[in-house]
Protein backbone atom coordinates (compact mmCIF):
# COMPACT_ATOMS: atom_id res chain seq x y z
CA UNK A 1 0.00 0.00 0.00
CA UNK A 2 2.61 2.28 0.97
CA UNK A 3 4.51 1.95 -2.53
CA UNK A 4 0.99 2.75 -4.45
CA UNK A 5 -0.26 6.11 -1.92
CA UNK A 6 3.54 7.12 -3.46
CA UNK A 7 2.39 6.61 -6.67
CA UNK A 8 -0.85 8.30 -5.92
CA UNK A 9 0.92 11.45 -4.70
CA UNK A 10 3.22 11.52 -7.85
CA UNK A 11 0.07 11.18 -9.86
CA UNK A 12 -1.66 13.56 -8.69
CA UNK A 13 -2.53 15.93 -11.72
CA UNK A 14 -3.74 13.16 -13.20
CA UNK A 15 -5.40 11.36 -10.61
CA UNK A 16 -7.58 14.81 -9.71
CA UNK A 17 -8.59 15.39 -13.35
CA UNK A 18 -10.15 11.85 -13.30
CA UNK A 19 -11.35 13.02 -9.84
CA UNK A 20 -13.20 15.94 -11.23
CA UNK A 21 -14.73 14.38 -14.21
CA UNK A 22 -15.72 11.58 -12.14
CA UNK A 23 -17.33 13.89 -9.58
CA UNK A 24 -19.17 15.89 -12.62
CA UNK A 25 -20.99 12.27 -13.34
CA UNK A 26 -21.81 11.58 -10.03
CA UNK A 27 -23.41 14.89 -8.76
CA UNK A 28 -25.11 14.59 -12.57
CA UNK A 29 -26.55 11.61 -11.66
CA UNK A 30 -28.27 12.66 -8.16
CA UNK A 31 -31.67 12.47 -9.34
CA UNK A 32 -30.85 8.39 -10.19
CA UNK A 33 -29.36 8.55 -6.59
CA UNK A 34 -32.45 9.85 -4.79
CA UNK A 35 -35.01 7.85 -6.88
CA UNK A 36 -33.05 4.68 -5.68
CA UNK A 37 -32.51 6.26 -2.27
CA UNK A 38 -29.10 7.04 -0.44
CA UNK A 39 -29.59 5.15 2.55
CA UNK A 40 -30.00 2.32 0.26
CA UNK A 41 -26.95 3.20 -1.49
CA UNK A 42 -24.70 3.58 0.89
CA UNK A 43 -23.44 0.59 1.86
CA UNK A 44 -22.59 -0.71 -1.81
CA UNK A 45 -21.08 2.69 -2.69
CA UNK A 46 -19.44 2.81 1.10
CA UNK A 47 -17.48 -0.57 0.17
CA UNK A 48 -16.76 0.19 -3.38
CA UNK A 49 -15.24 3.43 -2.44
CA UNK A 50 -13.17 1.92 1.07
CA UNK A 51 -11.76 -0.50 -2.52
CA UNK A 52 -10.99 1.72 -4.80
CA UNK A 53 -9.50 4.50 -2.40
CA UNK A 54 -7.65 2.44 -0.22
CA UNK A 55 -5.83 0.63 -2.89
CA UNK A 56 -4.95 4.25 -4.23
CA UNK A 57 -5.10 6.30 -1.64
CA UNK A 58 -4.78 3.91 1.78
CA UNK A 59 -7.64 5.69 2.32
CA UNK A 60 -8.91 5.10 6.04
CA UNK A 61 -12.85 5.85 5.09
CA UNK A 62 -13.32 8.92 7.50
CA UNK A 63 -16.12 10.00 5.38
CA UNK A 64 -15.24 13.28 4.55
CA UNK A 65 -12.66 12.67 1.61
CA UNK A 66 -9.95 15.74 1.50
CA UNK A 67 -7.84 13.93 -1.19
CA UNK A 68 -8.67 16.89 -3.69
CA UNK A 69 -7.27 19.67 -1.66
CA UNK A 70 -3.97 17.59 -0.30
CA UNK A 71 -2.16 15.97 -2.88
CA UNK A 72 -3.75 13.02 -3.16
CA UNK A 73 -2.47 12.02 0.29
CA UNK A 74 -4.79 11.06 2.46
CA UNK A 75 -4.15 13.02 5.76
CA UNK A 76 -5.74 10.45 8.65
CA UNK A 77 -2.78 8.01 7.46
CA UNK A 78 -1.08 10.52 9.96
CA UNK A 79 -0.18 8.68 13.07
CA UNK A 80 -1.80 11.98 14.82
CA UNK A 81 -4.58 12.09 12.45
CA UNK A 82 -4.10 15.74 11.48
CA UNK A 83 -6.05 17.11 9.12
CA UNK A 84 -4.22 20.80 8.49
CA UNK A 85 -0.49 20.16 7.84
CA UNK A 86 2.63 18.75 9.38
CA UNK A 87 3.29 18.64 13.09
CA UNK A 88 6.72 20.11 14.78
CA UNK A 89 8.00 16.47 14.59
CA UNK A 90 8.78 16.45 11.35
CA UNK A 91 12.61 15.08 10.60
CA UNK A 92 15.31 16.49 8.35
CA UNK A 93 14.84 13.77 6.11
CA UNK A 94 10.81 14.47 6.05
CA UNK A 95 10.06 11.34 7.98
CA UNK A 96 7.30 11.35 10.56
CA UNK A 97 8.43 11.99 14.43
CA UNK A 98 6.15 8.73 15.23
CA UNK A 99 7.05 6.36 12.73
CA UNK A 100 10.43 7.06 11.51
CA UNK A 101 10.46 4.41 8.42
CA UNK A 102 7.33 6.43 6.70
CA UNK A 103 7.08 9.59 5.20
CA UNK A 104 4.85 12.23 6.39
CA UNK A 105 1.81 12.41 4.65
CA UNK A 106 1.99 16.41 4.84
CA UNK A 107 5.74 16.03 3.07
CA UNK A 108 3.69 13.95 0.34
CA UNK A 109 0.82 16.00 0.27
CA UNK A 110 2.35 19.10 -0.53
CA UNK A 111 4.71 17.45 -3.23
CA UNK A 112 1.13 16.23 -4.70
CA UNK A 113 -0.14 19.62 -3.92
CA UNK A 114 1.94 21.32 -6.73
CA UNK A 115 1.72 18.61 -8.79
CA UNK A 116 -2.20 19.52 -8.86
CA UNK A 117 -3.96 22.35 -11.37
CA UNK A 118 -5.53 23.63 -8.31
CA UNK A 119 -2.17 24.14 -6.28
CA UNK A 120 -3.79 26.44 -3.72
CA UNK A 121 -6.23 23.56 -2.32
CA UNK A 122 -3.73 22.88 0.04
CA UNK A 123 -3.86 26.16 1.90
CA UNK A 124 -7.90 25.28 2.62
CA UNK A 125 -8.47 24.36 6.44
CA UNK A 126 -10.48 21.34 6.74
CA UNK A 127 -12.90 20.66 9.19
CA UNK A 128 -12.37 18.72 12.29
CA UNK A 129 -13.38 14.91 11.95
CA UNK A 130 -16.71 13.88 12.21
CA UNK A 131 -16.17 10.46 13.61
CA UNK A 132 -19.73 9.38 13.17
CA UNK A 133 -19.46 9.58 9.30
CA UNK A 134 -16.37 7.04 9.47
CA UNK A 135 -17.20 4.47 6.63
CA UNK A 136 -19.78 5.99 5.00
CA UNK A 137 -19.35 7.14 1.40
CA UNK A 138 -17.72 10.86 0.64
CA UNK A 139 -18.51 10.32 -2.91
CA UNK A 140 -22.40 10.03 -2.15
CA UNK A 141 -22.05 12.76 0.58
CA UNK A 142 -20.65 14.92 -2.17
CA UNK A 143 -23.20 14.27 -4.98
CA UNK A 144 -25.88 15.21 -1.70
CA UNK A 145 -24.32 18.51 -0.68
CA UNK A 146 -23.60 19.56 -4.01
CA UNK A 147 -27.10 19.11 -4.94
CA UNK A 148 -28.62 21.10 -1.89
CA UNK A 149 -30.73 23.99 -2.11
CA UNK A 150 -29.36 27.08 -1.53
CA UNK A 151 -29.67 27.87 1.95
CA UNK A 152 -32.09 31.38 2.19
CA UNK A 153 -29.56 34.13 3.71
CA UNK A 154 -31.90 35.72 6.71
Amino acid sequence: MYRIRHWSIKHAAALESFYNGFEKLIVALHPLWKTIGYQRLEKPFAATEKIVKGVLFDCQMCGQCALSSTGMSCPMNCPKSLRNGPCGGVRSNGHCEVLPDMKCVWVGAWEGSQRMANKQAIQIVQLPVDYKLKNTSSWLRVAQQKNAPPESAN
